[in-house]
């Protein structure tokens, strides 16, 4: 990481990679099975809310090149190498919270929530 300028060469890091919990592999399987041309899923971040960062998922027909590919059991998990700085060692998990059912992030890297949930800081 260059100090001086707070930039980093996100090819200069060795990755943890991100895992998927068997809940959260098979969600991710049976969307891919509902529509012939998606793949899997994208997990992104954006700056949002009053803790920093966002998540975003988004289906994936197509791959960015800068995405990196994590698998389990067929499930598959695209991220942009942008984002691993930031989202690095993170749990992808499917849980049913009362009436909803939700992906949720057991992120290693987040040192703070906000109250709702909806976004983290680094």
């Amino acid at each position: 990481m260059d100090v001086q300028t707070g930039s980093f060469d996100p090819n200069e890091f060795a990755w943890q990679g991100l895992t998927l919990t068997p809940e959260a592999g098979a969600h991710i399987r049976k969307l891919a099975g509902q529509q012939p041309d998606l793949l899997g899923v994208r997990l992104s971040i954006k700056q949002t809310g009053c803790a920093g960062f966002g998540y975003v998922l988004d289906t994936v027909t197509e791959p960015h090149k800068d995405d990196l590919l994590f698998e389990m059991e067929g499930a598959k998990l695209w991220v942009p190498l942008s984002a691993m700085p930031f989202i690095d060692g993170t749990e992808v998990d499917y849980v049913r919270e009362g009436l909803n059912e939700i992906f949720k992030f057991n992120n290693p890297k987040a040192q703070h929530e906000c109250g709702c949930g909806e976004s983290f800081g680094v």
